[in-house]
């Protein structure tokens, strides 16, 4: 047997600062031991402060960029972040079913860390309708669950059933309901899985700082390549939440850019040891 990397492809917009979108998603796949390849959807021009432009990348290519790494690489899982108009998500739904990869995770990118819009309504509902059937796991925060469904999340109860609408509305396997924003001490995220009908609570202390740009392409791309390192969902939400958090702290206290910060990705090893993640 010849040696290998798991291999995870991410398909999502490229951050000109470096803390969010592809970038931040190649840093998570390396820091967490595997290969990681991408399709560009579109380049934004972007830095803590907020997003300036966004250029959308020909859609001829973006097909030759999935195509040129599915064609090539023993792709395990595949994530999904940034897509900024509607004949993506037909470009992307086609490549699933030409290649079959074993996990598709869906990061419903909607707004950005500053809060500007990244993504049109026409590509959401098509999302919703196209992609969400052949999703794995989707990965919203409460602002982006509010939107997809079309009304505001208040409590945890209510997480819950946003998670299972979610999944029943829109034929997601499972649905990760982050609630990083609801509460002051505490991060508290829902896991529903919908064929064994299973709800997961996932909690953990809330760090104080500003340093949280990219957090949830972080997590979204941490939870792809522990999946490809062979771990169940509820496994791989849990260590994906535990390296966030161990970046988060790595990185709170670092002035990087004027606004909001990255986190530290590739942090200490021995930290990795504390939060029990074995590869």
């Amino acid at each position: 047997m010849k040696k290998t990397y798991p291999v995870v492809l991410t398909i999502a917009g490229s951050d000109s600062g470096g803390g969010a979108g592809i970038q931040a998603d190649l840093k998570t796949i390396s820091a967490l031991g595997a290969f990681g390849t991408s399709a560009i959807t579109a380049v934004t021009v972007q830095n803590t402060l907020g997003v300036k432009a966004i250029h959308s990348i020909p859609l001829d290519i973006l097909e030759g960029q999935i195509d040129a790494v599915m064609s090539d690489f023993p792709v395990k899982a595949i994530k999904i972040g940034m897509i900024d108009q509607p004949e993506v998500v037909s470009i992307i739904v086609n490549s699933i079913l030409k290649y079959n990869p074993a996990y598709v995770i869906v990061d419903p990118v909607i707004v950005a860390t500053s809060g500007d819009i990244l993504i049109h309504d026409q590509a959401i509902d098509k999302m919703k309708k196209e992609l969400f059937p052949y999703a794995d796991l989707i990965t919203p925060n409460l602002g982006e669950a509010s939107i997809l469904l079309g009304r505001m999340i208040n409590d945890i109860t209510e997480m819950e059933t946003a998670a299972k609408i979610l999944s029943s509305s829109f034929g997601c396997k499972s649905v990760l309901v982050k609630g990083g924003h609801l509460f002051e001490g505490e991060m508290t995220d829902i896991l529903w899985m919908s064929k064994e009908e299973q709800r997961y609570t996932f909690s953990s202390r809330k760090i104080d700082t500003k340093n949280l740009h990219g957090t949830g392409c972080s997590l979204s791309s941490a939870i792809a390549t522990f999946l490809a390192f062979g771990e169940t969902i509820p496994q791989a939400v849990q260590n994906a939440k535990n390296y966030i958090s161990s970046a988060i702290e790595a990185g709170k206290d670092i002035t990087l850019g004027q606004g909001n910060g990255p986190v530290n990705h590739f942090f200490e090893p021995q930290i990795l040891k504390k939060i029990n993640i074995n590869l």
